[in-house]
């Protein structure tokens, strides 16, 4: 049977109103909504359907943060077997070097054949989890995926490419996958379904001990965008548009 392991974590939801914490260098979490990332969800719920369609196990995996609790109880309502927390200094926010160095840690222990991963946060500062997790590894790592099919010890992979462009691959497992969309929409799971979980399911907790952030980004300032009206409609052809474009690329000295 194969086993799959679909790592999570929470990040700032958008449509709050982010604040920038006295530091200057990192956001004021003190009233900060955080929500499930999106392509974790996805990944959560592309595992779930090769479940269903092949018998496999499911393993969710994720840092201790404040709500994580029910995100992974909502996880095994939707038919996660395991579920597991990384009880550690996330808190305060942890950067995606020394996340993955985590997670790699605890993978070997775990032993998985497919490893899922979002393929990004919309607090990425330092490139996504999914590719660091495989180089400490050592597996092969396809990211943009939109849909997942296992045929023994290969999963067939459709890629996707900008201007709409799908490739089929095949990657021997075990592979880490950073998936962007599963074949269907995150099933919604009714909450009394959840909290009947949090009854009959248990976290397994994983003490980390360390933290290595080594080869991250050091913040040195944050700012919110400048509000301004500096946008400029072109009208006009194809020609003309370009046209004006290169006038405008001259006149700011781009070329």
């Amino acid at each position: 049977m194969t086993h799959i392991l679909v790592t999570a974590k929470l990040v700032p939801d958008l449509v709050e109103e982010l604040e920038i914490a006295e530091s200057g260098t990192a956001l004021d979490m003190t009233w900060l909504r955080l929500i499930i990332n999106e392509f974790d969800d996805h990944a959560i719920e592309q595992a779930i359907i090769l479940k269903e369609r092949s018998g496999c196990e499911v393993t969710v995996i994720a840092p201790d943060q404040e709500g994580m609790d029910d995100v992974l109880f909502t996880a095994a309502a939707k038919g996660a077997d395991r579920i597991i927390k990384l009880v550690g200094d996330f808190e305060e926010g942890v950067n995606n070097h020394a996340l993955a160095r985590t997670l790699a840690a605890s993978t070997k222990e775990i032993g998985p054949d497919l490893i899922l991963t979002g393929v990004q946060g919309n607090d990425d500062f330092d490139g996504s989890v999914g590719p660091y997790l495989a180089e400490y590894l050592g597996m092969t790592y396809v990211g943009y995926v939109a849909g997942v099919t296992l045929e023994g010890d290969k999963a067939i992979v459709h890629k996707e490419y900008p201007g709409g462009l799908i490739a089929e691959l095949e990657v021997t497992l075990p592979a880490v996958l950073g998936i962007q969309a599963a074949e269907q929409p995150p099933r919604y799971v009714a909450v009394s379904k959840v909290r009947q979980m949090m009854k009959e399911a248990s976290i397994d907790e994983v003490d980390v001990l360390d933290l290595d952030p080594s080869g991250g980004l050091e913040i040195s300032s944050m700012y919110l965008p400048e509000a301004a009206e500096r946008a400029e409609m072109l009208d006009g052809d194809e020609e003309e548009i370009a046209a004006r474009l290169v006038e405008i690329f001259k006149e700011i000295g781009v070329v």
